[in-house]
């Protein structure tokens, strides 16, 4: 299936945020490789929505990226299918609280996991074929890391890492491949958490310099562009509507 199409590796991608940083992308004729973990119809949707704009443009892979393996497998099927890999989107996550006094190995393994050892894995993997295409990596993190949140001490770690992480490849794979990260504010509601209630929610809403919740494109056009300034790297971008302000 190689052919001169640029190709994106989205990890979590079919849904939420994930899936319209994958409809932005294909808009731009870029081919997809959209990993998966528990979303199998989601990404069965999205595939379908894509292949009939756009035919051979998608390829939708289950994978544990807790296992390094099935990183490294992620990274080399995409080359197999299409003969070249340009980006890589480490958006995969998971986000729960875990409270002090309750916190398991398990909780541990999970959030450092998902949230941050699958990107290390990931890139070093892809970091071979990045670099014959001048690629990029971008790696979607928190924009309220720097006032986490209570109970989630160990998710905000995590993403913390992430940031860091982002740093020292963007130092280590230059000046080659470019790497930056997105951090997302208050985009969409976490699902099924109870702690996300209507006042909450309007007391985060309230915290914005934009007084409203941004949406998924958002963070999908800010990815568009950082893709495009390619005198970038190293950076965290906060996408929060000012918030952090």
């Amino acid at each position: 299936m190689a052919n001169n199409f640029k190709t994106a590796i989205i990890t979590g991608g079919a849904r939420r945020i994930g899936a319209a940083i994958c409809r932005r992308l294909h808009q731009n004729n870029i081919n997809l490789l959209v990993h998966y973990n528990s979303s199998k119809d989601d990404a069965k949707k999205l595939e379908a929505e894509l292949s009939a704009k756009r035919k051979n443009s998608i390829t939708i892979i289950s994978a544990d990226l807790i296992k390094r393996n099935e990183c490294e497998k992620l990274i080399k099927t995409c080359n197999e299918i299409y003969g070249r890999i340009d980006i890589l989107i480490n958006n995969a996550s998971t986000y729960y609280p875990t409270k002090i006094g309750d916190i398991s190995e398990t909780h541990w393994d999970d959030l450092l996991g998902v949230n941050l050892k699958a990107a290390l894995f990931l890139s070093q993997s892809a970091a071979p074929f990045l670099k014959k295409t001048k690629g990029s990596i971008i790696n979607i993190t928190d924009a309220n890391i720097d006032n986490p949140k209570k109970d989630y001490s160990v998710y905000s770690l995590a993403k913390a890492g992430l940031i860091n992480l982002t740093k020292s490849l963007a130092k280590d794979l230059a000046p080659y491949i470019r790497v930056n990260s997105i951090a997302p504010g208050p985009i969409i509601w976490p699902d099924s958490n109870q702690s996300f209630d209507e006042a909450y929610k309007k007391t985060v809403i309230d915290q914005t310099l934009l007084k409203r919740t941004g949406e998924p494109d958002d963070i999908a056009k800010a990815i568009e562009y950082i893709l495009a300034a390619e005198y970038i790297t190293g950076h965290n971008l906060k996408v929060d509507g000012g918030r952090s302000v």
